[in-house]
């Protein structure tokens, strides 16, 4: 039914990707010359900058799910660029982002970017572990998160994963001399690709984004582009892992195991619809619209609000979170396989002693 706003169209997608990374670009150069100008003015060019770069990753993300563009071609070759822009390897990680698609609202399989405790896994750890997991899903450590998940693991990842196919390939040919290069690479194994063509695809993001971050450090200088950059970065990714985390971590949200798992419940039950103003829908790309982008990844961010309204009829059990309500929907962060639901760790602590959580 919802299928019919499947319909991408390339004037819109590539009209988005224009105006996202020229905006981008012009506000760089506002950055750099700024800095000797005024440094409210390099505050504001950043914090724009940040979101900016958040639109571009929804984008990229789109791409991932062929559904930005009508063709696949188009869908690769921009999903790369922006992948290259955001410091992400798109392909490999539409790979990952796919199976949560795939496993939505099923807890057995997917457990979020904070890998969501269950309760009795964090009834197991020591006081000093507990508080460390609180504060890693805390917005005050998002932007750490978001420094770490764009900036240093795709590298770190690659960097090691190369050095471990390096060593096999050495093992490799001197056990069997007459090997073949292309055998030996296609025989080892890796937690950070699952094939060749991933592992390509890592490669020449990395390649291709270190050598713009050489070029910037040339034009502007390393310490002027650093500091931008990972400022810019650390807001845009600590807000990207933010709005992903309470679309699917928030009060009671739905979270089944493997034998209960329902697909359209996980989209209704176990995805929020984040109540956004009309500017940061725009930065984010309309991603608010969670439970119709759950329903349906073939559905263009730019045909998700029309197919809301026009079957807002249909989603009265999907929760509402409000920009105000995000801090509170993020304190959601263990998974209670007995109710099957999400709760926070203040519902635990009653769970646990009823008597001292009335009292508090």
């Amino acid at each position: 039914m919802i299928l019919r706003h499947a319909q991408a169209d390339d004037g819109r997608a590539l009209a988005q990707v224009l105006t996202a990374l020229s905006g981008l670009a012009i506000l760089w150069w506002m950055a750099v010359r700024s800095v000797d100008v005024s440094r409210w003015l390099t505050a504001l060019a950043i914090f724009l900058i940040s979101l900016f770069a958040l639109r571009i990753f929804v984008l990229m993300h789109e791409c991932g799910h062929g559904s930005l563009f009508r063709t696949q071609s188009l869908n690769r070759a921009f999903g790369f660029v922006l992948g290259v822009i955001s410091g992400m390897p798109q392909y490999v990680w539409s790979k990952h982002h796919n199976f949560h698609h795939a496993n939505n609202g099923n807890w057995d399989k997917y457990r979020g970017l904070y890998t969501t405790l269950a309760v009795d896994e964090y009834a197991a750890l020591s006081e000093t572990q507990q508080l460390g997991y609180r504060l890693k899903c805390s917005i005050a450590a998002a932007p750490i998160a978001g420094l770490i998940y764009v900036i240093f693991n795709p590298r770190f990842n690659w960097l090691k994963g190369s050095i471990g196919l390096a060593k096999h390939i050495v093992r490799g040919k001197i056990a069997n001399p007459g090997q073949s290069n292309h055998a030996l690479v296609a025989s080892y194994e890796s937690r950070y690709w699952q094939s060749p063509k991933e592992y390509w695809h890592m490669t020449w993001n990395n390649l291709a984004l270190l050598s713009i971050w050489a070029m910037m450090c040339w034009a502007c200088g390393p310490a002027r582009f650093f500091t931008i950059y990972i400022i810019s970065t650390s807001m845009a990714g600590a807000a990207g892992i933010i709005l992903f985390t309470v679309q699917h971590n928030f009060a009671h949200s739905y979270a089944s195991d493997t034998r209960h798992w329902d697909y359209d419940l996980g989209a209704i039950e176990g995805s929020s619809f984040l109540i956004l103003p009309r500017w940061l829908n725009w930065f984010t790309a309309n991603i608010a619209y969670h439970h119709v982008h759950h329903l349906s990844a073939k559905i263009p961010n730019y045909c998700l609000v029309k197919c809301h309204n026009e079957y807002e009829h249909l989603f009265p059990a999907v929760t509402r979170v409000r920009l105000s309500e995000i801090p509170a929907a993020l304190k959601y962060i263990l998974w209670d396989k007995r109710t099957q639901r999400i709760i926070s760790v203040a519902d635990y602590r009653q769970q646990m002693d009823p008597a001292s959580a009335m009292a508090n």
